[in-house]
């Protein structure tokens, strides 16, 4: 399984911040596992899972000052976290 941000930013119609992964090299029983599963916004497009999570401001993980000057040093990690975080789900 790999994870990759692909968007990040502001929606201004909800008022908050969102971050889009993009989730592929799973089988298909296992993308739709995860869409069961998860409470995020999902989309599963071909072989790939497309998921965004919003934010609040505080909570968002590249708001910070020092993601401003480090922004691939925190998407990195954001993609790793991600990642941990959907194979636990998939283990239960």
């Amino acid at each position: 399984m790999k994870v990759k941000i692909v968007d990040f930013g502001f929606d201004k119609g909800k008022s908050l911040n969102y971050i889009k992964y993009i989730v592929f090299g799973l089988e298909r029983s296992l993308m739709e596992k995860l869409a069961r599963k998860l409470e995020e916004e999902i989309e599963i497009q071909d072989d790939r899972l497309l998921i965004t999570v919003y934010y609040e401001d505080k909570y968002y993980p590249l708001g910070s000052e020092e993601a401003k000057t480090r922004l691939e040093d925190f998407i990195a990690r954001e993609e790793i976290e991600m990642t941990v975080y959907l194979s636990s789900i998939l283990e239960d």
